[in-house]
């Protein structure tokens, strides 16, 4: 029987094996990957005379947590059947149980090593990433591809309860807009309705300037018409509520993208499901690490003909079984009815219970 100091320098030494294991992995990928990108950018980079210093450090140091985090739990479970299946081959695994170590203290490290990493990818998901993708963002936009676009005519949208604006159309150039309406009702009752020749977004002090504008007042059954060329005003409306923005949740963190979700909700936007999925997205798969793990320790436990190529063979193949599962539902989920927390969560539950079930089948 162990001893717990001898447990600990166990514990120690699959923790060690494991994250070495991961980050030595991923970061062979990440090379790989990053070559592969420079050479099929290339092109667009000297097209567009992107400066040498930008290219490293705006985009491809800011690619590399958005790449470590989109493969984490692939390269987590492939880390774990790689290190475990050498333990297994060399008999191992089997000394530690014949001397009367538990299965299930035999998790512990995995489990640990696991939690580290979910936490890791959380961490990535909701808060380190959207600050790099910022730049990254902006160098895309300028030397690769624009990221937003006009939306189409006849834009509808409730600012507040019972307030809601029109704009025919918008430019995200000029950030102006043509034909411009505000209408207020109460009691689903019109008492007040604003009509603009247009509006436009003044940078420098964060307002909406309309031009050419009629009020018209509806109280007690008396109408009031007022006349103007100009007001100065704030609104609660921003001008990427009037464009397309391509994957701007990119570089929202935690809290941000919640209150964006919250504002979109509330003024109809029609795309907030595209960021519900994503929500629901950043919390399900730090779990799926964790699933991943103990798959991978209950298949490569085993002392089996062939080790590790057979390891690796059968859990690469459950590895992109579970990614094409996230992506159908996540397709579902955006283009479908099925909920977006749903959509994110039903890989981990159905893959977690397979996962019990090689755990509890697993040689003890």
């Amino acid at each position: 029987m162990f001893s717990n100091s001898l447990m600990k320098i166990i514990d120690f030494y699959i923790i060690k094996k494991f994250l070495g294991t991961f980050f030595y992995a991923i970061s062979l990928l990440i090379v790989i990957v990053i070559i592969f990108d420079v050479s099929e950018n290339i092109d667009e980079f000297l097209e567009n005379d992107a400066p040498l210093n930008e290219i490293i450090f705006s985009y491809y140091l800011n690619f590399i947590p958005y790449f470590l985090n989109l493969f984490i739990y692939l390269f987590t479970f492939i880390s774990v059947i790689f290190f475990t299946s050498k333990l297994a081959s060399n008999t191992e695994i089997i000394a530690f149980l014949s001397s009367g170590v538990s299965f299930a203290r035999l998790l512990r490290p995995y489990f640990i090593s696991g939690l580290i990493l979910a936490v890791f990818s959380f961490y990535l998901a909701n808060f380190l990433i959207p600050k790099t993708n910022q730049k990254r963002r902006v160098f895309k936009d300028t030397y690769m591809e624009k990221l937003s676009k006009n939306k189409d005519r006849n834009i509808h949208l409730q600012i507040h309860p019972g307030t809601f604006v029109y704009v025919e159309r918008f430019n995200t150039h000029s950030l102006e807009g043509k034909k411009f309406t505000i209408e207020k009702f109460k009691d689903h009752k019109l008492y007040y309705k604003l009509r603009a020749k247009s509006i436009k977004w003044d940078t420098i002090n964060r307002e909406w300037l309309i031009k050419d504008y009629y009020i018209r007042t509806i109280k007690d059954k008396k109408e009031k018409l007022v006349k103007g060329t100009r007001i100065d005003t704030t609104l609660n409306l921003d001008p990427s509520d009037l464009y397309v923005e391509k994957e701007d949740f990119e570089e929202m963190n935690f809290w941000e993208l919640n209150r964006v979700i919250e504002s979109k909700k509330m003024k109809g936007v029609e795309n907030v499901k595209i960021y519900e999925v994503e929500r629901s997205k950043r919390a399900a798969s730090p779990f799926a690490t964790l699933v991943m793990t103990f798959i991978g320790m209950s298949l490569s436990c085993r002392k089996v003909r062939g080790g590790l190529g057979m390891h690796l063979g059968l859990g690469i193949a459950i590895a992109f079984a579970f990614i094409l599962f996230m992506q159908v539902s996540t397709v579902f989920a955006t283009l479908g009815n099925l909920p977006p927390h749903m959509a994110a969560w039903i890989p981990n539950i159905i893959f977690g219970i397979i996962g019990i079930y090689l755990l509890i089948t697993a040689p003890k």
